[in-house]
């Protein structure tokens, strides 16, 4: 065509069809180390798991008895097509380390550049230090405490606070029975007896989990928040009409006076939780009741709070039993391992079809959420706050990289 450009020209001769290029997946290689904290009983990946990623192509590799306490064993993990290594070290030089406690500082220096670590994080317990030191390390970390779902629910916390608040209203009959700890009384109701009088300072999930346990044994139920909102959303989840009220200090310590259970279920996104029970408050509750400070992971929210374990976990302040363990999940290792796992595994499943890591943190902004190391440069703004730490965005980094 005269007067035309040759470009122009080209145009309207047929062109090739540009066909989408698959994207390309990938074989990922996971290590599950043995937990060397004595307080956590839990595994990330539990057999099951690991047969359906071996089935998809992936490698797995697990310590000699890193499921022990949770009730699985080397056996089980073998045939569902694991490698059992013989050492923590062999471990680590997977791409994708799981873990559920934070790395112990001897962990810490078997991180290598551009690997994955996922695992929880527990700021509250954490230092500077700490924080430094795995970011020299150059590693992408993943917190479980800030992984999302597409609904933008923080899934694993969640599924642990559903599992810890159930637990709560176990532990707590239990101590109520104990002849030297409680009362000798059997948590409930029965016919001609007056029922157990339950308090839950909190209106989330582990409260909610709390009271449908309470109620389902029979107890009366009362719950304190100072969230309206969530006040008349626990009511509906639960289905029923229970005692609610903000958190009113006559109200509550009238209610606690003749409490059984006192359960601290509050729960923070940020930093620790406000402390709503005073020592004088505690003093007016019924000798051989039982107080459970489920916030202990967050600084807790008794003034008689202090840390226990699971092999010393209660202590008496002036008659009333605390129960104090950080990591109430980690009582019932089985059910939450299992938990864990079925959150976890799907993540996996999606990085390899997505390719890895990198493209898996482009796609999805509720796993992307997790992160708080990009290869060594810290990306959550509360850690760079609260230890005045430098911090970047990870969204404009995975901009960058791609």
């Amino acid at each position: 065509m005269e007067g035309q450009s040759p470009g122009y020209a080209d145009l309207l001769h047929p062109q090739e069809e540009m066909l989408e290029v698959a994207r390309q997946s990938s074989a990922l290689i996971i290590g599950v180390p043995r937990e060397v904290s004595g307080q956590e009983n839990r595994i990330s990946l539990v057999p099951d798991g690991v047969a359906l990623l071996c089935r998809n192509g992936h490698q797995v590799m697990v310590e000699q008895g890193a499921g022990i306490t949770a009730h699985f064993t080397d056996h089980e993990y073998s045939e569902a097509g694991a490698r059992i290594m013989n050492s923590s070290k062999e471990i680590f030089q997977a791409d994708i380390v799981l873990k559920v406690a934070p790395p112990s500082p001897e962990e810490m220096e078997l991180l290598r550049p551009r690997m994955t670590l996922i695992s929880s994080i527990q700021v509250a317990l954490q230092c500077e230090e700490y924080f430094k030191t795995l970011l020299s390390k150059k590693v992408t970390a993943l917190a479980f405490e800030f992984i999302r779902d597409r609904t933008k629910q923080l899934s694993i916390i969640r599924a642990m606070s559903e599992i810890a608040g159930s637990t709560s209203i176990f532990v707590a009959a239990e101590y109520l029975a104990n002849p030297e700890y409680g009362r000798g009384k059997m948590f409930g109701g029965f016919t001609g007896i007056n029922p157990s009088e339950v308090v839950i300072i909190g209106a989330g999930t582990v409260a909610e989990f709390a009271a449908r346990s309470a109620i389902g044994l029979g107890a009366q139920v009362k719950i304190f928040d100072n969230s309206v909102y969530r006040l008349r959303r626990i009511q509906n989840n639960l289905g029923r009409r229970v005692f609610t009220s903000i958190l009113h200090p006559k109200v509550l310590l009238e209610s606690m006076r003749t409490a059984d259970v006192l359960i601290g279920a509050l729960h923070t996104h940020e930093g620790r939780t406000p402390c709503i029970i005073t020592e004088e408050m505690i003093r007016q509750m019924k000798e051989g009741s039982v107080a459970i400070d489920v916030s202990i992971d967050q600084g807790g929210c008794f003034e008689t709070s202090r840390p226990t374990t699971h092999k010393s976990p209660v202590y008496k302040v002036h008659g009333v039993t605390h129960y104090a363990v950080p990591n109430i999940p980690s009582k019932v290792p089985h059910t939450a391992s299992q938990a864990l796992n079925n959150i976890i595994v799907p993540i996996l499943l999606q990085m390899g079809s997505e390719g890895g890591m990198e493209n898996l943190l482009k796609n999805d902004a509720g796993v992307r959420q997790g992160v708080y190391s990009y290869n060594g440069i810290l990306t959550n703004p509360f850690i760079s706050r609260l230890y005045n730490l430098p911090f970047q965005d990870i969204g404009l980094l995975m901009a960058a990289y791609h």
